[in-house]
């Protein structure tokens, strides 16, 4: 017989939300992580659901101490938001991607225990990477369950994001299947920003440019029309002496 915690009990049991561990065990590591979870977090902006990473994945109601840290993992149909940490049996869902960024250090961890693990509690797809080629083959690897066993990913595409993996250098590149269009990493965001900057700014100058001409041409045909209107009124001057002098004005035409 399963022993069901009481109401009271459960409440006072802590979950914590740190466990003072590093982050990454390298920058590479650590970039490779925060790209790949900014990246994903603007993917799925306008979806009811959440990317979280480097947080506590708690699988088990009152056992606090069976937790995991993925270091990014893609939750849907879910409040879209940040968690301090993430409890299944509150929200519902488990991950339905994760990511790993794996090491040589790490490797029995990522690919026996959390691999079953993961496994176990149904995540759809997972996905080591490993950016300083220290042990996968091709820097990443990937497994989508089928039934309840996961099999290698072989098309090098994630089903559930609907996009399609490929390495680039010591990061994950994202391309969404239905456009092609590669998801921008934040520095690369910068970057098109700036030419989208510039760019804007090189039509305004372009604009001016041509408005100052205009203008010129305008001032130009003024100077025209005026130096004509002088001329027209100084013949009709002449005309007029001529006339006083009984003098034919036709003569001056």
């Amino acid at each position: 017989m399963t022993a069901t915690l009481p109401v009271s009990v459960e409440s006072e049991i802590f979950y914590p939300s740190a466990d003072g561990q590093p982050v990454a065990e390298t920058y590479d590591h650590l970039y490779a992580l925060l790209t790949t979870l900014e990246v994903l977090k603007q993917y799925l902006a306008n979806r009811q659901a959440t990317v979280l990473g480097n947080q506590f994945l708690y699988y088990a109601q009152g056992f606090p101490k069976l937790r995991v840290a993925p270091d990014v993992m893609v939750i849907f149909d879910v409040a879209p938001g940040g968690r301090d940490n993430y409890k299944v049996w509150e929200e519902g869902q488990v991950p339905t991607v994760i990511f790993e960024m794996t090491s040589f250090g790490t490797k029995g961890q990522d690919e026996i225990f959390k691999k079953t693990l993961y496994e176990q509690l149904g995540v759809n797809e997972y996905w080591l990477f490993d950016p300083k080629s220290e042990w996968v083959e091709q820097q990443l690897r990937g497994y989508r369950l089928r039934g309840e066993i996961y099999e290698p990913i072989q098309d090098g595409r994630s089903e559930p994001l609907q996009l399609r993996l490929v390495v680039e250098g010591r990061l994950i590149g994202f391309y969404r299947e239905d456009t092609g269009e590669k998801l921008l990493i934040p520095d690369e965001l910068v970057e098109a920003l700036r030419q989208e900057i510039l760019a804007r700014q090189q039509a305004e100058e372009l604009v001016e440019q041509e408005r100052q001409r205009a203008e010129q041409e305008r001032q130009r045909a003024e100077q025209e029309r005026q130096r004509a209107e002088q001329a027209e009124l100084q013949i009709e001057q002449l005309k007029a002496r001529l006339r006083s002098l009984n003098l034919d004005p036709d003569t001056i035409e």
